[in-house]
């Protein structure tokens, strides 16, 4: 059961990863929020999912099961509330008239609306 807990830890570990490498290296807002929105729910979901299983190595006690349900329900209210923050984030980026980048610098729609 542990080495199924370190794999959900480096499963979680690379997402995290991945969603800085996004960070750092996508042109604006609406991209980088993207990439750190996902990443960081997955990861944060497989690590808590993991950190679950590894507490229930040493036993399955009472108090490991109960801290180990404790932490999926912290799983599950981050895979529900993270990607709703990202949206209202961004919702908000565009309401203030952040557009979005473009490569040929023209605008994907034209804000505010006429």
């Amino acid at each position: 059961m542990s080495i199924v807990a370190i794999l959900f830890m480096l499963a979680g570990a690379f997402f995290f990863t991945m969603g800085v490498i996004g960070f750092l290296r996508f042109p604006d807002f609406y991209s980088r929020m993207h990439a750190t929105g996902k990443g960081d729910t997955l990861g944060a979901v497989l690590m808590l999912t993991g950190l679950a299983l590894y507490n229930l190595h040493s036993g399955f006690l009472l108090g490991n099961i109960l801290v180990s349900i404790k932490l999926m329900f912290i799983a599950v209210f981050w895979f529900l509330a993270n990607p709703t923050a990202t949206h209202a984030l961004l919702r908000a980026a565009f309401d203030s008239g952040l557009v979005p980048w473009t490569k040929d610098g023209k605008s994907v729609i034209e804000w505010p609306p006429k």
